[in-house]
């Protein structure tokens, strides 16, 4: 069975070590006049190249204003300091430099300045975006995948309410690659961006629209080379094959590519939106604590598809006549690749502590949005199963 698609990939994607020379054409190719540089904490500053930006935009002769200070798991306030400003200055042109926090939150005062109500209302489910502010990437963290996705995913500060909407007008215009400009990314970081590319794949991987074989053996090129790249970058942080492996991937897997004929699920990520949102946790990070969680919940169900992953991803030998011992050993494999990068396999190794009950709970009815709404698709998790799945990643 194959899944009808529509697939729509708008993105121009400049990438190499010189790649950053072209941002003044990029911008004036489409039609920036003032332009908002936005971008995260101290680090854009301290490589020098917000410097670096601010002098191509003097000497290109393109106004220009700033603001910094987006957080991971980024805040509505910050959407709402972004859209003021750039309503009081006339931007008509948004620069990210940064992750996906910072391609997130740009995408977000994209859709508000032109809103007249109240932001949030998209991401509560009262309205729709109607324009969005055109946007443009200067990528330094590969993970999220924002630059090439119709995705955006904001935390509401009051109530710590982390959600996500999809929409083509949020597509950004451009995104420039400089792979060394990731060499300096702390190890965790590195590992937890490895897990979120390789997230974004296999969500869209565990389908249960089994015959898109083209589609699948790109998700398993794709997971395999991250694999092993993440293993070795972690000894040769500086080696720019390595870092340019990654970076792409993390655009391919998040722009739909890897969905081509297929369903995504994401069930993980909406259960890990609640323990980034509850304990700051970071997302990739979250996400290796729940998965093998929600696979060994589900597995029996979708044998082939785990059997699939296990021998063609994780280099499993399929023992043909006990098939769930296959699967079981690619989700063991893929337990022991995290725990190599650093990454966790559990929540309480995520936050220092068991969830609590109540915690666990809280998570549950925000999910669930009080029981209202499922998540998943090859396997649609009610509030029961969401709490199933949190029990079972709470093991100490």
């Amino acid at each position: 069975m194959i899944k009808d698609f529509n697939f729509y990939a708008p993105t121009r994607v400049v990438f190499g070590k010189s790649s950053e020379e072209q941002l003044p054409q990029l911008l004036k190719a489409n039609g920036a006049t003032k332009v908002l540089v936005h971008y995260g904490g101290g680090s854009a500053k301290r490589s020098g190249l917000l410097d670096k930006v601010y002098a191509m935009l003097r000497e290109a002769d393109i106004s220009f204003v700033e603001l910094g200070g987006v957080v991971p798991n980024p805040l509505l306030s910050k959407v709402q300091e972004g859209i003021t400003l750039c309503r009081q200055e006339d931007v008509d042109f948004i620069l990210a430099v940064g992750g996906g926090s910072v391609i997130d939150s740009s995408k977000a005062i994209g859709y508000g300045v032109s809103y007249d109500g109240d932001v949030w209302d998209f991401w509560a489910g009262k309205a729709a975006p109607k324009q969005c502010l055109p946007i443009g990437v200067m990528l330094t963290i590969p993970a999220a995948g924002s630059e090439m996705s119709s995705s955006c995913v904001i935390t509401k500060d009051e109530g710590s309410i982390k959600r996500g909407i999809n929409s083509d007008l949020c597509r950004c215009r451009f995104c420039i690659m400089n792979p060394e400009r990731t060499y300096t990314l702390p190890p965790y970081q590195t590992a937890a961006g490895c897990t979120d590319i390789m997230m974004h794949t296999m969500e869209r991987y565990f389908s249960k629209y089994e015959d898109m074989l083209l589609t699948d053996a790109i998700s398993e090129a794709l997971l395999r080379t991250v694999k092993e790249c993440a293993v070795e970058v972690m000894n040769r942080p500086e080696d720019y094959r390595l870092r340019a492996q990654i970076m792409w991937a993390g655009s391919l897997a998040h722009n739909d590519l890897t969905e081509c004929g297929t369903e995504k699920d994401f069930a993980t990520h909406r259960l890990e939106h609640e323990l980034s949102a509850l304990y700051g946790a970071t997302h990739g990070a979250g996400l290796a604590a729940l998965w093998a969680s929600w696979a060994r919940y589900v597995m029996e169900r979708h044998l082939n598809r785990f059997v699939q992953f296990a021998v063609n991803v994780m280099g499993v030998s399929n023992d043909f006549s006990h098939p769930k011992e296959t699967a079981l050993r690619g989700i063991n494999a893929i337990e022991q690749f995290f725990r190599q990068i650093g990454m966790p396999i559990t929540i309480p190794e995520l936050i220092g502590r068991p969830a609590t009950d109540e915690e666990i709970q809280l998570m549950v009815r925000k999910c669930s949005r009080e029981g209202t709404i499922t998540v998943g698709a090859m396997e649609v998790l009610q509030a029961s199963d969401m709490e199933a799945v949190y029990r079972m990643a709470n093991r100490g």
